[in-house]
């Protein structure tokens, strides 16, 4: 297999908040081996790389963007491995994998660890960079090894000496920089498929009630500050269904920040400015970007 490069995409047709503008180009691969010719096909392209897989947590300005994307674009069914641990099952999955995707086939298999995440749009590559949670589960509370490509090392599998995970935080560690995630091994533990189903089915009804899932959002925008909860501050903010432009806080869940049809870059950045600073105004509280803010 060999890398493909192709025109720049507009990021707006490419990320679930319907915002951006067009890269430079985007290089595409479709076997982990392709990685090995990156470092010189970003040489020649010049920009910065930009990963982009399932495009839903991104935040991108408009007009011409000095970014060349990478897709990882390795797809294939989950495997389940031979190693067990403390009782566990281990999974391997390419990067390029819907979450959605994992997340039932987990529930086939009977094997329970992020079912929380069901209504979770993106990546496995995406969900493991961004450390993706919902209802108390996390890709790092399951991640036992991942393979990443980085300009230094190459492609390399790593295990948990190598890396650490936080609230929708991924970090290697001794690596600064750009990496690219092509595959993850997750631990789960065995449970009864029904029980496991039962408890999606209960996340996603509360989901379908308290956000807005349909909508032409990028997930929750701001993180959680320690001991608070961000749409509560933005709710006393009175940023709640608060509306620039063709952008929105949904009325909904007021940390959804939402397209409401031919929304601006300019105007998101302009909303969660003015939202940032309410907050901090009127408690103290510091809101920090859960979405990736490009270029």
């Amino acid at each position: 297999m060999a890398l493909e490069v192709k025109p720049g995409p507009v990021l707006a047709a490419r990320t679930t908040l319907r915002l951006g503008g067009r890269a430079l180009a985007e290089v595409v691969l479709t076997d982990m081996e392709d990685a090995h010719g990156l470092a010189e096909a970003l040489a020649r392209l010049g920009g910065t790389p930009l990963i982009l897989g399932g495009g839903s947590n991104i935040l991108a300005a408009d007009g011409e963007l000095p970014l060349i994307v990478v897709s990882a674009s390795l797809r294939g069914e989950p495997e389940t491995l031979r190693e067990r641990a403390a009782g566990k099952v281990r999974v391997r999955v390419l990067a390029g994998v819907k979450l959605q995707r994992l997340v039932a086939w987990l529930a086939t298999q009977g094997l329970s660890g992020l079912s929380g995440l069901i209504g979770v749009p993106g990546t496995v590559g995406g969900a493991v960079a961004g450390n993706a949670g919902s209802y108390g589960e996390a890709m790092g509370d399951v991640l036992a090894r991942v393979c990443l490509w980085t300009p230094e090392t190459g492609v390399a599998w790593l295990g948990r000496e190598a890396f650490s995970t936080a609230y929708r935080r991924f970090s290697l560690k001794g690596v600064a920089g750009f990496y690219l995630v092509l595959a993850a091994e997750i631990d789960c533990e065995p449970r009864e498929p029904i029980d496991i189903r039962r408890d999606m089915v209960a996340c996603l009804t509360q989901k379908k009630a308290s956000q807005p899932i349909t909508a032409a959002t990028a997930g929750c925008v701001f993180k959680n500050p320690p001991g608070a909860s961000a749409w509560k501050l933005l709710t006393e903010a009175g940023f709640k269904g608060k509306r620039l432009g063709n952008m929105a806080f949904s009325d909904k869940h007021a940390n959804f920040l939402v397209n409401c049809g031919g929304g601006t870059g300019g105007e998101a950045f302009s909303l969660l400015e003015s939202a940032r600073k309410a907050v901090l105004a009127r408690s103290g509280q510091e809101l920090e970007p859960e979405v990736r803010i490009v270029p």
